[in-house]
């Protein structure tokens, strides 16, 4: 069988935090620079307040955009009143994929003990994409990054990977 190649898909990364700004907003930038450097797109970033219809408004629009095959959110997976990030994505759900967020939660046991308990993080297909919801620490988000999305991204990561399901999900002959 012949290797498979490296499709680079269309990213877009969403911070929701009420304090953080592009100059500051490190978690963000941990994902961005990780995909650039894995040969993906980073077609959108954005930060918005802890507020769900500001949250959920801007993640069916980058839904609906056929620019974006993939996006991650940074933060507002905790369990204080403003962590709202999974409940503004929870209408736009088509299928949810618990397998992420028990798996984040697994590896970040490792790292963090009992606290990852506290983490909402979750993955989960919105009409025609891939949404995952990271914590808003950087090493949340690194951990993630690198231990399952990195490889989920990489159609060359074998048995299988999101990307390969991507033509089948999206109506496509690639």
């Amino acid at each position: 069988m012949p290797a498979r190649e490296f499709i680079p898909v269309g990213v877009a990364v969403l911070t929701i935090s009420d304090t953080r700004t592009l100059a500051d907003d490190r978690s963000g930038q941990v994902a961005v620079d990780l995909l650039v450097e894995a040969g993906h797109r980073v077609v959108h970033r954005a930060i918005v307040t802890d507020d769900v219809p500001v949250i959920r408004a801007q993640l069916a629009a980058w839904i609906a955009d056929d620019e974006v095959e993939v996006v991650i959110t940074t933060g507002g997976t905790g369990v204080t009143p403003r962590d709202v990030t999974p409940e503004a994505l929870a209408p736009l759900v088509t299928k949810p994929i618990p397998g992420f967020g028990e798996l984040f939660r697994w590896l970040s046991y490792e790292e963090i003990g009992a606290s990852t308990i506290q983490s909402r993080a979750e993955g989960a297909l919105c009409d025609r994409t891939y949404v995952f919801l990271l914590p808003g620490s950087p090493g949340g988000v690194r951990t993630a990054m690198t231990r399952i999305l990195l490889s989920q991204l990489d159609h060359r990561t074998a048995p299988c990977n999101f990307v390969m399901l991507l033509p089948r999900i999206r109506g496509e002959g690639r």
